[in-house]
């Protein structure tokens, strides 16, 4: 018999549901609606209507409505504007886990693309730039996020929070780097400025970018520069190995953790070690915990 397959959490596509029948789980207060964000989102909807749907779930006390999970300020505009209907993702499971740490604001990579197809609607970047509240400088430049950055790299990033002068770094880098890169941030969950340009200091002039030539950092010599080189790529080497033993490692650790538990939890066997060897019961009980 084969593996179970978990359910999903949501629909596979949106629908159209009356703003009547749309229930927040929390008010939005006067002091809301005066900030910059909500009046951000107020003039994205009033130029360019919702691009994000709205999360919900059927609300199991009211037979045909539905609680929003996802989107409050969204659902309080649309009421503002007199829209009598909402996009919305619907929820299959309404869990705290699943709105809490799958629903969250929109990575830049989906900015990127949000912004792309609002161009291929035909709205203006002049007019992205005045409904989203930003300067114009900023609407092309995450238009032209992914420009330079391999496909392999970007679906590694595409649901991260990075900056765009990270993906300006990556970009300096060529694509096996920028892949080995995006790596090394996921494991070590740094998307800093800084962290990349270290990951690029460390990259061989070979990896780089064609055209590209690494400026070499201040106060480095050459030496310097290529010890730097040899540890990044044992960095690497270190890195690719404790990734492919880390599951059987943890599986290890987590049945070893459980029969420790089961025999400090046997009487007899925690006297006995209470009485002969209390140093090692304590180690013990702290594996338990």
């Amino acid at each position: 018999m084969g593996p179970s397959v978990a359910p999903a959490a949501f629909a596979d596509t949106t629908v159209q549901v009356p703003v009547a029948d749309l229930n927040a789980l929390r008010p939005v207060t006067d002091a809301v609606r005066k900030t910059r964000k909500y009046s951000q989102i107020v003039a994205s909807v009033r130029e360019i209507g919702m691009v994000e749907p709205l999360v919900i779930a059927p609300d199991r006390k009211a037979k045909g409505k539905y609680l929003v999970l996802d989107g409050h300020l969204r659902l309080e505009v649309l009421k503002e504007l007199g829209e009598t209907d909402a996009v919305c993702l619907v929820a299959t499971d309404d869990e705290a886990y699943t709105y809490n740490n799958r629903i969250n604001r929109l990575a830049i990579i989906q900015e990127h693309r949000m912004i792309l197809r609002a161009i291929e609607r035909g709205v203006s970047e002049d007019r992205l730039a005045a409904a989203l509240n930003v300067k114009l400088d900023h609407i092309r430049r995450k238009r032209r996020l992914l420009d330079g950055i391999c496909p392999d790299a970007a679906s590694l990033l595409e649901d991260r929070h990075i900056s765009i002068n990270t993906f300006d770094t990556l970009k300096k880098m060529g694509p096996e780097r920028q892949v080995e890169a995006a790596e090394l941030m996921i494991a070590m969950n740094k998307f800093s400025i800084s962290y990349a340009r270290t990951l690029l200091a460390g990259t061989p002039d070979a990896q780089l970018a064609p055209g590209r030539r690494r400026a070499k950092p201040r106060g480095v010599t050459d030496e310097q520069l290529v010890l730097m080189q040899r540890e990044s790529a044992n960095l690497d080497r270190e890195f690719r190995l404790i990734e492919e033993s880390y599951g059987p490692d943890h599986l290890d650790l987590v049945l070893a953790k459980g029969y420790v538990g089961r025999l400090v939890g046997n009487d007899r066997v925690a006297r006995y070690l209470e009485q002969h060897h209390q140093d090692i019961l304590a180690e013990l009980l702290q594996i338990r915990e």
